[in-house]
């Protein structure tokens, strides 16, 4: 599917203007009932609901909300420091003093969803003994690839030995939702498979039914025995509605109150214009938005031409045109995050500021005087295909024709994670750990692999040519905070000299909501779900 730059934003206005001329998407209108929060996602439909496997960030919103973690982050925006994390499953936790050893005693009672009896620590151990199951698991598998151990003492204690030192474990993996508890008697009895779309959790809501309309998603229903207090809406709803104009349309017609908001330019001033109540709840600094060069596809084995990518793309302009809700990025963590480069800290050299001239004289030494061509797949989810539309059109500067393929949200996926594309798109979000990023995108442990089991480095770094990995490990090894954001910033100074990946901005992940729901708290930063247990109808 061929499509430009200027033909995408035009579209994009177009369809806005043409949703004034409708009202209802021609399906039966709920959105008056109180009992119901509905949400509608840009995915066409659910690709697994088991936390250990999820890759699509439109499921997660089921995930959280089935599934509890053994901590939790602050509700509305991520912990300054490790004394702001909250206790969920565990009540109380202890750290070694070389951060190696983390031991954790478990809320006692917490009943498992449909009679599946009480969360204890067998439980625990079964999920963190999956997530590391190279069998199992692939995708987040290596978050978790630095424990060790873990070990049970009775029902209600959990202690976790970890490789190398880890002072902010409980922000870093625990927090990530592939950590969520689950039962290890369900799974037993259900298997593997059917746990993607039945899964059994702890959490304030428990699965209703998955429904056979794609679009229709996943019911849920509140938990009314919940440990941390019944949600204050009854039910809610995950929808899938991928085509943005009937996403939009949804909102605006009352058949949902929340919807998956478009980062591509111009929406937010559109949407605005149509309805000036609309709120609009941004978690900054969202999703972490980089490409990676495939190091094993040429030209991109040549450092000139990886160079020469990184001065052709103007990150300045790409974040212009994604405001509100974008901000340009120096180093793979956002300079709010600690150890984050800024625009006055980061080295000269690794900067990369746009210079087109220093592009073509790298080409010309490569042996590319008039440049190049080739394809490159992307999603069709517009925070992916503006970027990559816009990156398209700043490459042509310097002779080089990046050749778009524009596919499905889920199938983009499932090819990308095969190692099919040339230059790939992530856009996930992270916790404030300076590690988190770097080892899932640029070590070798998670280089990506042809049958699907590898993670997302997709540039193959460190592989194909030596990276970071001793760098890393030493960083993995220092307990000091301190000492470890200085190891942190040569590794984001070794990767940038090398260039497998650019960081091109943080987009807020961001989500449109009726004025007639409350939060409950107010929505700072964050992953890109958040759990709306608090909400209510106003």
């Amino acid at each position: 599917m061929a499509i430009s730059r200027r033909r995408f934003i035009g579209n994009s206005a177009a369809a806005m203007v043409g949703a004034g001329l409708m009202t209802t998407l021609g399906t039966k209108a709920f959105a008056q009932s109180q009992d119901t929060l509905r949400l509608a996602f840009a995915a066409r439909g659910v690709r697994t609901i088991d936390p250990a496997k999820s890759i699509q960030g439109a499921d997660e919103w089921a995930i959280i909300h089935i599934h509890d973690l053994l901590v939790e982050l602050p509700l509305g925006h991520f912990p300054e420091n490790i004394s702001e994390v909250q206790p969920s499953l565990a009540e109380s936790w202890t750290m070694s003093p070389d951060a190696k050893v983390w031991t954790f005693q478990l809320r006692k009672g917490v009943q498992f969803h449909k009679g599946y009896g009480e969360m204890t620590a067998d439980d625990v151990k079964f999920t963190f003994d999956r997530l590391r199951d190279s069998k199992e698991i692939s995708a987040n598998r290596v978050l978790f690839d630095n424990i060790a151990d873990v070990k049970t003492d009775g029902p209600y204690k959990v202690t976790f030995t970890l490789s190398q030192p880890d002072p902010l474990f409980p922000i870093g993996p625990l927090s990530h939702y592939s950590a969520s508890v689950i039962s290890a008697k369900a799974y037993k009895e259900k298997g593997k498979e059917a746990i993607e779309k039945d899964p059994i959790g702890t959490g304030p809501y428990q699965l209703e039914s998955v429904e056979s309309d794609p679009s229709q998603g996943v019911k849920l229903k509140a938990n009314a025995d919940y440990f941390g207090g019944a949600p204050n809406i009854p039910n809610m709803q995950v929808m899938y509605i991928a085509d943005t104009t009937a996403r939009t349309l949804a909102l605006l017609s009352d058949d949902v109150h929340m919807i998956e908001g478009v980062r591509s330019p111009g929406w937010v001033p559109s949407m605005q214009q149509r309805n000036s109540a609309l709120l609009f709840d941004v978690a900054s600094p969202g999703s972490f938005f980089t490409i990676q060069m495939n190091l094993q596809v040429k030209p991109f084995d040549d450092i000139r031409v990886r160079h020469a990518v990184a001065y052709l793309i103007n990150r300045d302009e790409i974040a212009a045109a994604m405001s509100p809700v974008s901000q340009r990025t120096y180093g793979i963590n956002p300079p709010s995050y600690l150890g984050g480069f800024t625009k006055d800290s980061i080295p000269e050299e690794v900067r990369y500021d746009y210079n087109p001239e220093k592009a073509k004289q790298l080409l010309g030494e490569a042996g590319f005087p008039n440049g190049f061509s080739f394809t490159a797949d992307t999603s069709q989810r517009e925070d992916y295909s503006s970027v990559m539309l816009i990156i398209q059109q700043q490459l042509r500067a310097g002779g080089i024709d990046m050749k778009l393929n524009i596919k499905d949200h889920t199938a983009f996926h499932a090819d990308q994670g095969k190692g099919t594309n040339t230059i790939y798109q992530r856009s996930a979000a992270y916790p404030p750990v300076p590690t988190q990023a770097i080892i899932e995108q640029l070590s070798a442990n998670a280089e990506v692999k042809s049958d699907g089991s590898g993670g997302p480095n997709f540039s193959h770094y460190g592989v194909a040519i030596p990276g970071i990995d001793d760098l890393l490990g030493k960083a993995m090894d220092e307990p000091d905070l301190g000492k470890r954001i200085k190891l942190v910033q040569e590794i984001e100074v070794k990767f940038l000299s090398d260039m497998p990946l650019l960081p091109i901005s943080d987009n807020g992940y961001l989500v449109v909501r009726s004025p007639s729901v409350d939060l409950g708290y107010e929505l700072k930063s964050g992953y890109a779900h958040w759990r709306l247990t608090k909400a209510k109808f106003v």
